[in-house]
C-alpha cells in the first residue's frame, strides 16, 4: 500500500525536510503503478541570479530524485493551475505555497493581490482534487515578533493560509530535522 493520503499538507521550517518528503511520497505513487504520473506545482520566481541557481539546482536534484515527475511553473493561479492537473491517476505536489503567497502579496510588479480569495479558491481545488494532493509550505511563526508592520502582516497572512490549508487537508504533517510528525490524519488513499 502506498502511503499517500488523498491530501497532506508538509509544513515545517527551511531545511526541514518538507520537499524531500513530498518527493518521497511521490516516488512511492509513481512505484504503485505504471498508470501513475505525479506532477509538480511550481510556485518560485527567479527574481535575481541567486534564485534563478536554486531553482536549476532544485530542477536538477528533482529530476535525479523523482524521475518522471512533470514539473509545471505557476507562481499565481494556483488553484487553477491545481484543478487542471489534478486527475484520479496523477498525485500533483504543490511546492511551496510560502512562495505563491509571497507573489501574491509581494509581486514583482508592486500590485499586490488581496490573498483571501485566492486562499478560499486553492481549499475548493483541494477539496474537489480527483487525485491526491501533496502541499508544501512554511511554519515561520514559532520564532519571535517580527519588527516590521510589513513582515507581521506576511507572518499574519501566512499563519491563516496554513490554517486553512491543514483544515481542507485529510493530513497534515510537520517536519522538523528531516522527521515527519504527523498532526493530522492516518487515511492512506487506495
Amino acid at each position: 500500500m502506498v502511503d499517500v493520503a488523498r491530501s497532506e499538507f508538509i509544513l515545517g521550517g527551511q531545511k526541514s525536510g518538507k520537499s524531500r518528503r513530498a518527493e518521497m511520497l511521490a516516488r512511492q505513487w509513481l512505484g504503485a503503478g505504471t498508470a501513475h504520473r505525479a506532477v509538480l506545482i511550481a510556485t518560485g520566481q527567479a527574481w535575481d541570479d541567486e534564485m534563478r541557481e536554486r531553482i536549476a539546482r532544485h530542477q536538477r536534484d528533482r529530476a535525479q530524485r523523482v524521475p518522471g515527475m512533470a514539473t509545471v511553473e505557476e507562481p499565481l493561479a494556483l488553484a487553477e493551475a491545481l484543478r487542471q492537473h489534478s486527475a484520479p491517476h496523477t498525485l500533483v505536489v504543490v511546492d511551496c505555497l510560502t512562495l505563491w503567497l509571497t507573489n501574491l502579496l509581494m509581486p514583482m510588479d508592486g500590485v499586490s493581490v488581496e490573498t483571501a480569495e485566492p486562499a478560499r479558491a486553492l481549499c475548493g481545488a483541494i477539496e474537489q482534487a480527483t487525485g491526491p494532493v501533496v502541499l508544501v509550505g512554511n511554519e515561520i511563526g514559532l520564532g519571535v515578533i517580527p519588527m516590521g508592520r510589513e513582515v507581521r502582516a506576511f507572518v499574519d497572512a501566512l499563519g491563516g493560509l496554513n490554517q486553512a490549508v491543514a483544515a481542507a487537508c485529510e493530513r497534515v504533517t510537520l517536519m522538523a530535522a528531516g522527521l515527519p510528525l504527523r498532526l493530522k490524519g492516518h487515511h492512506v488513499y487506495e
